[in-house]
């Protein structure tokens, strides 16, 4: 039976990450993916500068009214998220449903501090949202301000993070660590509140890597619908990426997204 999956997201007009990706991602691992729209975000092709235009609650909740209107789902991913209101109500309809497959991508930094999304909501989503998850997925900035920390430099500061993270609740920690821990290898962190499991590949010097924190998990989310265990999820979720990250294609001169569909032309997921 095709498994159902649903990302509750941030809706990208240029293709390739949040919904869209989460979409094209679900489908490329065999799922069925359903969709609830919290914002659409644009990019001015003049200035560079992104908008983002939040979706009214009411409808982001019959959003949800439809996506579960079969009982609960094989896994759910949340994402870009544009209200105190709108985190409450996800809240609610995954209690109401007793969700189980949750993954918490918390969409609020690209590479810097310093341009924060929604930065008034954190406390909200990981008071609420973290204890559901079954997998948290930051990336090192995400990372070092969900732990408290300064900044993630070293492959131990990525240790202390998850252990720091994990206390909040969810039930694995994934941390994105991707090219920009030093040396020769692009490093992800699984922590599952014992273990540490490290997963590496060769960095790779492109610029089409855009919506790559988005299909990761929207990978994992699609093979823990299906069950596939933790350690193997991840790794299959690392293939895929290093694959799309490869393969990317440029939208304009200076945007430039990973493609979905890489791995699957050259391996059957």
């Amino acid at each position: 039976m095709i498994k159902k999956t649903l990302t509750i997201a941030g809706s990208d007009a240029g293709g390739g990450a949040g919904i869209q990706a989460d979409l094209k991602t679900f489908q490329e691992f065999g799922t069925f993916g359903i969709s609830t729209i919290t914002s659409i975000l644009t990019v001015d092709p003049a200035s560079k500068k992104h908008h983002i235009f939040s979706i009214p609650d009411d409808v982001v909740a019959q959003q949800l009214q439809t996506a579960f209107s079969g009982g609960s789902l094989d896994a759910v991913k949340i994402g870009l998220l544009g209200s105190f209101e709108m985190i409450e109500l996800i809240e609610t309809q995954l209690k109401k449903e007793k969700q189980r497959n949750i993954v918490v991508d918390p969409v609020m930094a690209v590479k810097s501090r310093k341009k924060l999304l929604h930065p008034e909501m954190l406390k909200e989503m990981v008071e609420r949202l973290f204890p559901m998850a079954s997998v948290v997925t930051p990336n090192l900035t995400e990372a070092a301000i969900l732990a408290q920390i300064p900044t993630i430099d070293t492959i131990e500061d990525m240790k202390q993070a998850a252990i720091n993270i994990k206390q909040l609740g969810p039930e694995y920690v994934v941390i994105k660590g991707g090219s920009r821990i030093p040396g020769d290898k692009a490093v992800d962190l699984l922590y599952d509140g014992n273990d540490f499991h490290f997963f590496k590949e060769e960095k790779i010097e492109t610029l089409t890597n855009h919506g790559a924190g988005c299909a990761f998990a929207g990978a994992i989310t699609a093979n823990l619908a299906k069950g596939v265990e933790i350690t193997e999820t991840i790794q299959l979720s690392k293939d895929y990426i290093t694959a799309a990250i490869k393969n990317g294609i440029f939208l304009n001169p200076y945007t430039g997204y990973i493609w979905h569909g890489a791995l699957r032309q050259s391996v059957k997921l």
